[in-house]
């Protein structure tokens, strides 16, 4: 009997909702906005009953408890996002679908698929965009111990022209997400970052950052591959331009396993598409 799978892509402004064959190809993919809790969660439910699939795979914003043992495993915990902090988006599916699930971070899912399309056993998942997550995969395993890891909140040393911005996270000020999310373009320029000039020294100011948590991501973890998702890296001249610094703040240190182009590099499935196959890949493995 052909199996189906679910994927679920919970996020901030929309839910993504698909399910695939073993194949891994969307064969059905909605998007509904994200409201309240109680409409989105039994949007997705009604979606999943009508479309019924044997396991599941969710990549929710967060940060979420994805520890089992906790009492509150399949929480959205403390986010930002009004209204939906502590809710137990797991244990309301599980218990109005009844199939094995997944549930882990958005930017896992999109790290595994990437793995999933692209090979290898290593590998780091950022996403740069309004906020910045990152994933890492470590021989099929996700990196985390008590909790998932929160790779877009490390501090970085900043940027002689930058030191007077007090970046934009409003738990930390000038993390990493501070200071180099989609948001702190405006905040820094009162222009929205697509619309900014491409001369505009604030690109400059970006990749140095971006390339820092490059540099650290390699000499921590030693992947075989970093890639950079999200609609600030969606630019196609920010990639070299964090290529171009990754080498300068490196100084040859390490070596890395590839050309710098096959190290340092965007999504191979356009849209991210990849936390998709990501979800789809980690609900077969629950079979």
């Amino acid at each position: 009997m052909t199996k189906l799978y679910g994927s679920v892509e919970a996020g901030g402004t929309k839910f993504v909702l698909a399910i695939g064959n073993e194949q891994f190809n969307i064969i059905k993919s909605i998007q509904i906005p994200t409201t309240t809790p109680e409409e989105t969660i039994t949007s997705v439910i009604e979606f999943f009953k009508d479309n019924p699939v044997s396991a599941l795979s969710i990549g929710s914003f967060g940060p979420i408890d994805i520890n089992p043992e906790s009492p509150t495993y399949g929480y959205i915990t403390t986010t930002p996002k009004a209204g939906w902090a502590n809710v137990d988006l797991l244990g309301k599916l599980k218990l109005a679908l009844q199939i094995p699930m997944e549930f882990t971070t958005d930017v896992n899912s999109s790290a595994y698929g990437e793995m999933v399309v692209t090979g290898g056993n290593s590998l780091v998942y950022y996403t740069i965009g309004t906020g910045i997550g990152g994933g890492a995969v470590q021989d099929g395993k996700f990196i985390g111990g008590v909790s998932h890891a929160e790779m877009g909140h490390q501090y970085v040393k900043r940027h002689p022209k930058d030191l007077d911005f007090a970046g934009v996270c409003p738990f930390h000020g000038d993390c990493l997400e501070g200071v180099a999310a989609g948001p702190s373009l405006e905040a820094r320029t009162g222009i929205r970052g697509e619309n900014i000039p491409l001369d505009s020294e604030v690109w400059e100011i970006q990749a140095f950052y971006i390339a820092q948590i490059a540099v650290n991501t390699t000499l921590a973890l030693a992947p075989e591959k970093i890639v950079f998702g999200g609609g600030v890296m969606a630019q196609e001249h920010m990639i070299s331009r964090v290529r171009e610094q990754f080498e300068k703040q490196l100084a040859n240190y390490v070596k890395i396993p590839s050309a710098l182009t096959e190290y340092l590099v965007t999504p191979s499935v356009a849209d991210n598409g990849s936390a998709t196959i990501g979800n789809f890949a980690l609900a077969a493995k629950l079979l």
